[in-house]
């Protein structure tokens, strides 16, 4: 046996919603370079205005990591870390934890089983949801993870709180939502990639009895999941990035975003910085739903003995 029992009684709405946040900040901890590696290799060569020369170059995933930290020193791989962790409480929060229950409501009462295009809504659904509550702490972690990047290096914001006033008072509240569509977009794919992949899958592995319920079966939805999610999503998490890290007037809209990438990098452009999005999603993945499955039910264990 690995990790703890399933409980004889499922974990409630409250508790899935309290374990999603908590095991979506426990996977950023052990991810959030990869993810600051990918954003610097999304960004990397776009047309800014004004025009430099002056940036610098990253190549794959271990030599951006390097490159940045001779470059700008460990702690810029954490760049952003607070605002990832205000947006993983507040967004995996709603888009993982509600999932479950938002997949019932798209059952038709007396099925047997959740049908593939019930788990998809859910999935779209709780994914739009938490995007639109969530935006202005991806923006700002966005910002921070990209601030190396810039041509001068120079510091855009002295802090989390400082992003969020100076973002509001110098492009507007709807700065703070700057990317919310292509945001939508890519999370409602991520969304119905990770869960709904994580759910087949597991739900497979279960019924041909090829594993039980624990660590090793999750371990190999979560993978299959982080695959999934990382092939269907990659090209609206690059668009998103450069339209969410663009300064005022840069771009006029997502679309103007999508066809500056084709027209400057062609298709491939789409793709950029897919090895680390892989690893950051795999690894992500599979700590997240390990830890998600095995906080729900040490949580639900520990009620009875507190009541």
């Amino acid at each position: 046996m690995v990790g703890l029992k399933p409980p004889e009684v499922p974990p409630t709405a409250a508790v899935k919603f309290f374990s999603a946040g908590t095991a979506a900040c426990i996977a950023d901890l052990c991810t959030f370079p990869l993810d600051t590696a990918k954003v610097r290799l999304q960004i990397q060569g776009e047309v800014r205005i004004p025009r430099s020369t002056g940036t610098v170059e990253y190549r794959g995933v271990l030599g951006t990591l390097s490159t940045m930290v001779r470059t700008e020193g460990p702690r810029s791989l954490y760049s952003g870390l607070a605002a990832g962790l205000q947006r993983q409480m507040s967004f995996a929060s709603i888009r993982i934890g509600l999932y479950d229950s938002v997949k019932q409501l798209y059952t038709p009462k007396g099925a047997e089983s959740t049908g593939l295009a019930a788990r998809l809504l859910a999935g779209c659904t709780t994914g739009a949801v938490a995007v639109t509550c969530a935006q202005p702490t991806d923006v700002v972690k966005v910002r921070f993870q990209a601030n190396g990047a810039t041509a001068d290096g120079a510091r855009r914001y002295s802090g989390t709180v400082d992003a969020y006033r100076t973002i509001a008072r110098e492009e507007g509240v709807r700065g703070l939502w700057r990317g919310t569509l292509p945001n939508i977009a890519r999370n409602a794919i991520v969304n119905c990639g990770e869960l709904v992949t994580y759910d087949l899958i597991k739900d497979a592995l279960l019924r041909a009895q090829l594993l039980t319920d624990n660590v090793p079966c999750h371990f190999v939805a979560a993978f299959g999941a982080g695959f999934c999610a990382t092939v269907v999503a990659s090209p609206v998490d690059v668009v998103k990035t450069r339209y969410m890290n663009a300064g005022p007037g840069q771009y006029r809209n997502v679309l103007s975003c999508l066809l500056a990438l084709l027209m400057q990098d062609g298709v491939t452009g789409l793709y950029k910085g897919f090895v680390p999005s892989f690893l950051r999603l795999g690894s992500w993945n599979i700590v997240m739903f390990t830890s998600y499955e095995q906080l729900q039910r040490a949580v639900t264990l520990a009620r009875p003995a507190q009541s």
